[in-house]
């Protein structure tokens, strides 16, 4: 599906005044039952091959595996059962080991619609991160490779975590903007550190708000942190001006996953011989 295609039927979502949905996907398994859900987009990249190994989602930003070879390996799991749902592949953008175009081309000529900036240096803070950014690794990249897939017709879906990093995003082309507030909260491997409710709330209207300055027709969702679950959601969509939907990975694949193999097993193990 093409970028044209896909940002139509997002636009006519939101214009139907219906939520926009975004799942995570690490397994094909996971994206042919969010795809039978109704979700609007899919996005594969390397922490939802960990999630579903059971490791907590960060995993997907420490040196555990290429992250952009991981994504273009599970694009071979994912894309084939996926039917007529925009795929977006989580593109390490501060890669030193990639030429950047090149492999926007080859990411779209696998049949992806457009791209997400994941692992993101977004989600690193203190002193790591300002050497980061002092040594040439840091969240501009982010938005150089965001503006690249752009320009080369590509749906961009970036995740911004404050109010100048969503205005210099949405300045770079992005389509589909999606303000984080951490690490996802909840089941086995999910954070017990995140923000209360209502300050995800202020944090992501702040950034929307950011956006919208930009280009008003920018779609804005929310996801992570505390809001983890389908009421969560509600409550921020609810409580904010201008929110289109909600992207959802942990939410989306790991927490119903955990419950429902868990609920499972002990229906089978509470038979009687």
């Amino acid at each position: 599906m093409d970028r044209t295609t896909a940002l139509s039927r997002l636009r006519a979502t939101a214009a139907a005044g219906r939520p926009i949905i975004g799942a995570g996907a690490g397994t094909g398994l996971s994206a042919k039952a969010a795809e039978a859900g109704g979700v609007d987009l899919l996005i594969i990249y390397n922490s939802g091959r960990y999630r579903m190994a059971g490791r907590g989602s960060l995993a997907g930003l420490l040196p555990y595996g290429d992250a952009n070879a991981i994504v273009v390996d599970m694009a071979r799991e994912v894309l084939p059962v996926v039917r007529d749902t925009p795929v977006l592949a989580g593109v390490c953008g501060t890669d030193p080991f990639r030429l950047m175009g090149p492999f926007l081309d080859e990411l779209a000529a696998m049949g992806f619609a457009g791209v997400q900036n994941f692992p993101t240096v977004g989600l690193y803070d203190g002193r790591f991160r300002q050497n980061l950014e002092e040594t040439g690794m840091g969240f501009d990249l982010e938005i150089e490779m965001i503006r690249t897939a752009h320009d080369k017709g590509l749906l961009t879906a970036p995740y911004v975590f404050d109010a100048e990093q969503a205005a210099a995003m949405t300045d770079a082309g992005a389509d589909v903007l999606v303000p984080h507030v951490g690490l996802t909260t909840s089941g086995s491997i999910g954070a017990t550190t995140a923000l209360g409710l209502d300050d995800a709330v202020t944090a992501v209207q702040r950034m929307r708000d950011a956006a919208v300055a930009v280009d008003p027709g920018v779609l804005v969702l929310c996801h992570g942190g505390p809001i983890a679950e389908p009421g969560d959601a509600q409550y921020v969509l609810d409580h904010t001006t201008g929110i289109a939907g909600f992207f959802g990975a942990s939410s989306m694949e790991r927490l119903p996953t955990e419950r429902a193999i868990a609920d499972r097993a002990a229906e089978f193990t509470a038979l009687r011989v």
